[in-house]
């Protein structure tokens, strides 16, 4: 298992870490990361791990083992992996975590504004979206545009908890994916709270207050089938920490 250091917390920018194996397909796996694996919606990161005599081994990809318990760093293409056993350090793409940070709490209050099913969604550093089961649409980009940005200058505290397994299961409504279910398989899920507006199981990265977002604006809404509809947002300022 590989212990997911983002997950206590998300502003990580730079850790250590001890190789465990190379997988045979060159993926590397390690004690622990900052790497978010792809999931949820969420694009894995990208960075570099340097090793003791200062090379830089490129991080193109990042992606969930099977079992999802482990995190496998996928380096570029030509790029030779470190050794198992080998002590390395790293350094994620903080620019482009802080964005996907920033879309997915964007995201967690759209779907606060928009009270229907959530059937899909993605997160990118242009451009996300989620995709509504809704039957009449009806839908206004302005409207949606102002009402989430209200929520946002609210500054709401963005925090997480656990509960169980069972404690899910009793209670479903927490759940607003169709498509893509809550991370299992430990026994426990983790919830996302953003102050007294919304609460959701997420295994994703997410900003501290929702002031971090900066303005949104939707900028596209598409009808995708005789329910669905695709809303697109965007970041109108570009900022980091």
């Amino acid at each position: 298992m590989t212990i997911p250091l983002f997950r206590d917390d998300a502003y990580l920018k730079t850790a250590n870490a001890v190789v465990d194996h190379i997988n045979d397909r060159g993926g590397v796996v390690l004690d622990r990361s900052i790497f978010y694996g792809t999931s949820g919606g969420q694009p894995g990161d990208t960075g570099q791990m340097i090793r003791a005599d200062g090379g830089a081994i490129p991080i193109a990809a990042t992606v969930l083992g099977a079992d999802k318990a482990q995190i496998i760093h996928v380096p570029a293409e030509g790029a030779a992996p470190p050794e198992p056993g080998e002590a390395v350090d790293l350094a994620i793409d903080w620019a482009r975590r802080y964005r996907h940070m920033r879309m997915h709490t964007a995201l967690h209050l759209l779907s606060v504004i928009l009270k229907y099913p959530v059937t899909g969604g993605s997160i990118g550093v242009e451009e996300s979206r989620l995709d509504f089961d809704i039957p009449d649409a009806g839908l206004d980009k302005d409207e949606i545009t102002e009402a989430v940005n209200a929520l946002i200058e609210k500054d709401y505290p963005v925090t997480d908890e656990w509960i169980t397994d069972a404690e899910l299961d009793a209670n479903p409504s927490l759940v607003k994916t169709m498509s893509v279910q809550p991370p299992r398989g430990a026994g426990k899920v983790r919830l996302v709270r953003i102050g007294d507006v919304d609460l959701q199981p997420c295994g994703g990265t997410h900003v501290r207050q929702t002031s971090e977002i900066g303005p949104i604006q939707v900028s596209k809404i598409e009808k995708k089938g005789r329910q669905n509809r695709r809303v697109r947002i965007r970041l109108v300022e570009d900022f980091q920490l």
